[in-house]
């Protein structure tokens, strides 16, 4: 035990042992000025990391894996599934979360904030995953010498992932983490977002932009004759489920329709329904728009998987000299170009080219089957024919359910309609615009009995007019909506 000696005041004891603090508080705040006025900041930045690892790093009895977002210039797809996962895991008691909702988003998304722990469990192990955002600063230099003043800012964004030694790191990397991905890409898709791409028209290399494909239609809205309608559905999940099996028999995995029929019998609108059933990207090529063969497979080569790719009006879209030295009639008369090719269309679609991707599907759409080149039209290009033609009467009942919300029994009209229907060419676009025209079903569906009456004396006068003429040509017989799978 210490004791005062003789004589010793104790305020005089006190005011020594703060006059001592302050002098060495004074000493400490100066060698700091120095140290930060002498010291490259990158030196001060590494003994700052090693100080700071030396007195928080983890338990010796715990590993600890760091993921970061990026190695170099490439991206890390672990981190991206990481961060995908773990904001499904946030906790209520979070303290800290990021807040983001983009302009064209219509809902909030939340991610965790810096140095926001989440533990996870998987089979028994307890995993605590970490979120660590650095920036720093470094010089920029410029012809070997230092620019003072002049610094950039560097980040780098990465997760810290520890468990228990206990555990095997094997079980984490070969199970945790692989279930981990998975789960992500199912997130993913589930919350895609469906993007429409079209060819960039501006000077230079063509390139695709995109939007989001807003259209609205699905199966359960499209007026399509339900056995077509199922078949098409089924085609579809049979098509994503079987990578395997393509793999096996050494097919590309990829698939091609062909919708023909009359314009506004529902084509466009069955692409949509397929993007978004299935979540797939539609790319819309303009065979007009290309330079030649090879123009057209960098295009293509620049879609991505999980893809639709539209060529429309293929039947009057584009001349193909290879097989095709004829226009056809009212089509733009212009110099054929011999460097773009349909054997070269073909390559891409079932040649060595096609093996570029997968899980592709290529839609052809055309007025007239009959204008198509065979070659087309053969299994392996265009697997499925899909006809859309003119609407029926359980094509409107459809649609008037939807316009209307007329259920059951149906309406007086509905007898009226029907006979007109067996005698008159009417397209679905033609009787929704019809059914739009009011909200009283009354009102609407006197108006589409007027339209359709309309429409038949001007079919029945058009063919006496054709019966005067010095041609005569045998009337289109009506076709309903029908399905050919050439397979």
């Amino acid at each position: 035990m210490f004791s005062m000696g003789a004589g010793m005041n104790p305020m005089s004891s006190s005011s020594s042992l703060f006059t001592a603090y302050a002098s060495l508080s004074a000493s400490i705040m100066l060698l700091k000025t120095m140290f930060n006025q002498i010291v490259p900041f990158q030196v001060q930045s590494f003994v700052l990391s090693k100080i700071k690892h030396f007195l928080f790093k983890s338990p010796p009895n715990r590993v600890t894996f760091i993921i970061e977002d990026s190695n170099g210039m490439t991206p890390n797809i672990v981190y991206d599934a990481c961060e995908t996962y773990l904001c499904t895991k946030i906790s209520p008691d979070a303290e800290r979360l990021k807040i983001f909702q983009g302009p064209k988003e219509s809902n909030l998304r939340v991610k965790f904030a810096q140095c926001e722990k989440i533990i996870d469990f998987f089979e028994g192990i307890e995993l605590q995953w970490k979120f660590i955002h650095e920036k720093s600063e470094s010089r920029i230099a410029g012809h070997g010498r230092r620019l003072d003043g002049e610094t950039s800012l560097s980040e780098k964004k990465l997760f810290e992932l520890s468990f228990d030694k206990q555990h095997k790191k094997d079980k984490v990397l070969d199970s945790y983490l692989p279930f981990l991905i998975n789960k992500a890409k199912a997130i993913k898709d589930e919350k895609k977002v469906v993007k429409l791409h079209t060819l960039s028209l501006h000077h230079g290399p063509m390139m695709w932009d995109s939007i989001n494909l807003q259209h609205p239609s699905t199966f359960d809205t499209l007026a399509m004759d339900p056995d077509s309608k199922k078949a098409v559905i089924d085609d579809l999940d049979r098509f994503v489920e079987r990578k395997e099996f393509y793999k096996k028999v050494g097919k590309a995995w990829k698939r091609g329709y062909l919708l023909y029929g009359p314009p506004g019998t529902g084509k466009s609108s069955l692409i949509a329904a397929m993007a978004n059933y299935l979540k797939f990207d539609v790319y819309d090529l303009q065979l007009m728009n290309l330079r030649g063969d090879s123009n057209l497979r960098k295009i293509l080569l620049g879609t991505g998987n999980k893809s639709i790719l539209v060529i429309e009006d293929i039947d009057c879209s584009v001349e193909l000299p290879d097989r095709h030295l004829i226009m056809p009639v009212g089509f733009e008369q212009r110099k054929p170009n011999p460097q773009f090719t349909l054997s070269g269309l073909l390559n891409f679609i079932d040649g060595l080219w096609s093996s570029c991707g997968d899980e592709r599907i290529i839609i052809f759409t055309a007025n007239n089957k009959e204008k198509l080149d065979p070659a087309l039209l053969r299994p392996g290009r265009m697997d499925m024919h899909i006809h859309m033609s003119y609407c029926t009467f359980h094509g409107f009942r459809f649609l008037a359910s939807n316009y209307l919300d007329i259920h059951g029994c149906g309406h007086r009209l509905y007898p009226q309609i029907e006979d007109l229907m067996v005698t008159t060419n009417v397209t679905p676009a033609e009787v929704a615009e019809e059914l739009m025209k009011s909200n009283d079903a009354d009102v609407s569906l006197e108006g589409l009995v007027g339209f359709l009456e309309r429409k038949r004396t001007e079919s029945h006068k058009t063919e006496d007019e054709g019966k005067d003429g010095i041609e005569f040509q045998e009337p289109n017989k009506l076709q309903t909506v029908g399905m050919a799978s050439d397979q």
